[in-house]
């Protein structure tokens, strides 16, 4: 994982159709997402912030955002089951 960016997880739940797509569309920007409300990404601490402040902006009365950041630790103990998309790997690859 290059230096300083870190897996960080966010989540939402919004009530508008609309606010939802302006926030889903924030976020595939930004991020994978890994089901319907949550997306995961490798960004630095400074990305995140200015990323959920932005989301922020957009919430209406009773919709919620959370972010979680996991540290290398706490990365290397999470396991994804099923047929969800798996975690960003942390090395760059190329397609030809």
């Amino acid at each position: 994982m290059p230096r300083g960016e870190m897996l960080t997880v966010f989540t939402y739940d919004i009530r508008s159709d609309r606010r939802r797509r302006r926030v889903a569309g924030l976020l595939e920007d930004a991020a994978t997402r890994v089901q319907d409300s949550v997306f995961e990404a490798r960004m630095t601490r400074a990305r995140a912030e200015a990323l959920s402040q932005r989301i922020a902006s957009e919430l209406g009365e009773g919709d919620s955002l959370r972010v979680y950041v996991l540290a290398e630790y706490g990365e290397a103990r999470s396991r994804v089951y099923g047929d969800g998309p798996p975690m960003e790997a942390d090395e760059a690859y190329w397609l030809f």
